[in-house]
C-alpha cells in the first residue's frame, strides 16, 4: 500500500513537470496502446480474423491522431483546443468497433479512456462533451461506413451513451474530489513549511540566546537525561567537552555552603532537578583543595499541558570571583571590627570606673552617662559587624521549644514596647519541639522583635506566632508599622541597608539585622520572608525543619 502511494505521488509529481504537449500524449497513449493490444490478442486467438480496409483506416486514424497530440503545439493553442483529441477518439473507436469483425464488438469498451479525459477536468461542460461524444462514436460511423442502422445499432445509441455518461459523471466528481484533497493537501504542506520555518527560526534563536549567556544552562527530562544544553562550558570543570553539568556527576565531589559539609549524590543540583524540586541561587562548592569553584544553581521545572512535570532547566553560574571577593571585603570588615572591640572595650571599662566615683557633678555624670551609652551602642554594632562577616556564624542544633524561645524574646522586648507606646504579645499554639540552635533562633526572633518594634508608631502592635505547620516549625513576627515597598522588601537581607523612612525618621540602626537573621536561619536549612505593603505594617516569617540533622560546624554566610 505505501508502495503504490509513493509510485502515486512520484506520477502525480511527474506528470505536473510535463507541458501541456507532454500531457496530451499521455493521456493519448493509454487508448493506443490498449487498442494495439487488444488486436494482437485477435491476431493470436482468432487467426483466420480478416482485417477490412475500412478497419485498417480506422487504425491509422488512431496513429493519426497520436502523432498530432506529439506534433501540434497545443501551448500556442487555447486551453480547450485539446479536447478535441477525445472527441475524435470517441469518432475513432465507433469507427473501428463498426468496421471490425463481430469478435471486436469489445472495442465500445475503449471509449471509456476519452470518456473519462475529457469528464476528468473542473468545469462540467466536460461531461456534457463526453455524453455528445458518446452519441457521435454510435451514430456516425454508421453513416460514415454506409454500413446502415440495424437493431443492435439502436441498442448502442441508447444504452452506450447512458453508461458513458454515468461514468463521465462519477469520473467528474472523484476527479473534483481528488483535486480538492490535494488543494487541501498542499495548504497544509504550506502551513507545515511555514510552521517547520518558524520552529527552525525559534530553534535559531534560542540556540543563540542559550549560547551567548555566560551561564551554563541545561534543559532535562523527567529522568535528569539532558535534551538540551549551551555552548558556554568555561564555568565548568572539565572544559568546553563536557556534556553534563559538573556539580551532577557522581565523581566529583559537591559541597554545600559551608565548603566542608559534603552533599549526598540526593542533593547535587541535577538530581535535585530530576527529582522535580525548583530552587533559586543555591550555593554549591564543586572540587577540593585548590581547585574548588563556588556555584550558584537556580532550577526551574517545565510543565506539561496537563499541568505534570516533564523536566527541568538547570542554570549554573561560577560565582568564585564573587565570593572570593566578598569573603575579602568580609576579612577586612572583621579585622577592622576586631581592632576597634578592645579600645572600645577599655574605654567602657574606664567610664564604668569614673561613674562609679561618689560626689560627681551631676552634668559630669550626664556626659559619662551618654558617653558609655554610645560606647556600648558602638560595640554592639562591632559584634555585629564580626557576627555577619567573619563567616563563622556556628550552629549547634539540640532539642528545644520554639515556643519558649519566643515567649522569652517577648519578655526581654516588653519594656522596650512599652517605653514606645507598642502592644507587644505572643500567640501559640502549644509547645513547637523541634531540633535547633535556641541560641540563634532567640537572637534571630530578638532581631526581628526589634525591627517591628523599632518601626511601629506609638498606640501600633506587635504581634509573635508561632505553631507547627506541615512538619515545619513556623514563627510569624507582625507589626502595624510604617511598612515596606517593593523596592525595599527586595533590597531588605541586604547588609548595611536601611529603608528611606528610618533614614528619614533617624531611627538607630546599621542595617544588619535582617542579614544576621537570615544567615541563623540559612544555617539551620530553614528561610525567611517578608511580607508588606507601605503605610500598613510588616509580617516576618520564619519557617524551619522540625527535625535539624545538621551538626554544629562553621557555616558561612551568603
Amino acid at each position: 500500500m505505501a508502495g503504490g502511494t509513493m509510485l502515486f505521488d512520484w506520477g502525480a509529481r511527474y506528470f505536473r513537470t510535463l507541458g501541456r504537449r507532454g500531457r496530451t500524449v499521455l493521456f493519448q497513449l493509454p487508448l493506443t496502446g490498449t487498442m494495439l493490444l487488444v488486436i494482437l490478442l485477435a491476431s493470436v486467438l482468432h487467426p483466420d480474423l480478416k482485417w477490412s480496409a475500412a478497419f485498417v483506416s480506422s487504425l491509422a486514424f488512431h496513429a493519426v491522431l497520436l502523432a498530432a497530440c506529439a506534433a501540434i503545439p497545443w501551448d500556442r493553442l487555447p486551453e480547450r483546443a485539446v479536447l478535441a483529441i477525445p472527441v475524435l477518439d470517441c469518432l475513432a473507436v465507433g469507427l473501428s468497433r463498426e468496421a471490425g469483425d463481430q469478435y471486436l464488438s469489445v472495442l465500445s469498451f475503449l471509449l471509456v479512456f476519452p470518456v473519462v479525459w475529457l469528464s476528468h477536468g473542473p468545469r462540467r461542460g466536460g461531461v456534457t462533451l463526453a455524453v455528445i461524444a458518446a452519441i457521435l462514436s454510435v451514430a456516425l460511423p454508421p453513416m460514415i461506413l454506409g454500413s446502415g442502422f440495424t437493431s443492435a445499432s439502436f441498442i448502442r445509441a441508447v444504452l452506450l451513451p447512458v453508461i458513458l455518461g454515468a461514468i463521465a459523471f462519477t469520473t467528474f466528481g472523484v476527479a473534483n474530489a481528488l483535486r480538492l484533497q490535494r488543494h487541501r493537501l498542499e495548504e497544509r504542506e504550506a502551513e507545515v513549511r511555514e510552521l517547520l520555518a518558524a520552529s527552525e527560526d525559534r530553534e535559531q534563536l534560542l540556540g543563540t540566546v542559550m549560547d551567548t549567556v555566560s551561564v551554563d544552562v541545561w534543559a532535562l527530562d523527567r529522568e535528569g537525561r539532558t535534551i538540551l544544553t549551551n555552548r558556554h562550558h568555561g564555568s565548568s570543570p572539565g572544559g568546553a567537552a563536557q556534556q553534563e553539568p559538573a556539580p551532577a556527576e557522581a565523581d566529583r565531589l559537591v559541597f554545600g555552603i559551608d565548603r566542608k559539609e559534603l552533599l549526598p549524590p540526593e542533593q547535587h543540583p541535577r538530581a535535585r532537578a530530576a527529582q522535580g524540586q525548583s530552587f533559586t541561587d543555591e550555593l554549591v562548592w564543586i572540587g577540593t583543595a585548590n581547585s574548588q569553584r563556588a556555584y550558584s544553581a537556580t532550577c526551574r521545572l517545565i510543565p506539561g499541558s496537563d499541568g505534570r512535570q516533564v523536566g527541568a532547566v538547570l542554570a549554573l553560574t561560577d560565582v568564585t570571583a564573587l565570593v572570593e571577593a566578598l569573603s575579602a571585603k568580609d576579612q577586612f570588615v572583621a579585622s577592622v571590627s576586631h581592632e576597634l572591640r578592645t579600645p572600645l572595650t577599655s574605654i567602657l571599662g574606664y567610664l564604668s570606673i569614673a561613674m562609679d566615683e561618689e560626689g560627681l557633678d551631676p552634668e559630669l555624670e550626664h556626659c559619662l552617662e551618654v558617653a558609655k551609652r554610645n560606647a556600648e551602642r558602638l560595640l554592639n554594632l562591632v559584634a555585629d559587624l564580626l557576627t555577619i562577616a567573619s563567616g563563622t556564624l556556628t550552629v549547634r542544633p539540640r532539642p528545644a521549644d520554639l515556643a519558649e524561645v519566643a515567649a522569652q524574646s517577648v519578655d526581654a522586648a516588653q519594656p522596650r514596647a512599652a517605653s514606645g507606646g507598642v502592644t507587644l504579645s505572643l500567640e501559640t499554639e502549644g509547645p513547637a519541639p523541634g531540633r535547633f540552635d535556641p541560641d540563634r533562633l532567640g537572637q534571630a526572633i530578638d532581631n526581628l522583635v526589634s525591627n517591628a518594634i523599632k518601626y511601629t508608631p506609638k498606640g501600633g502592635t506587635v504581634t509573635v506566632r508561632v505553631r507547627s505547620e506541615n512538619g515545619y516549625l513556623v514563627c510569624e513576627v507582625a507589626d502595624t508599622g510604617v511598612g515596606m515597598t517593593d523596592e525595599d522588601l527586595a533590597n531588605a537581607f541586604t547588609r548595611f541597608f536601611r529603608t528611606a523612612s528610618a533614614h528619614s525618621s533617624a531611627i538607630p540602626g546599621a542595617g544588619l539585622g535582617l542579614a544576621i537573621t537570615r544567615s541563623i536561619i540559612e544555617n539551620h536549612r530553614g528561610s525567611v520572608t517578608l511580607a508588606s505593603r507601605h503605610g500598613q505594617g510588616t509580617t516576618a516569617k520564619l519557617t524551619l525543619p522540625e527535625s535539624h540533622a545538621v551538626e554544629g560546624s562553621p557555616a558561612g554566610t551568603r
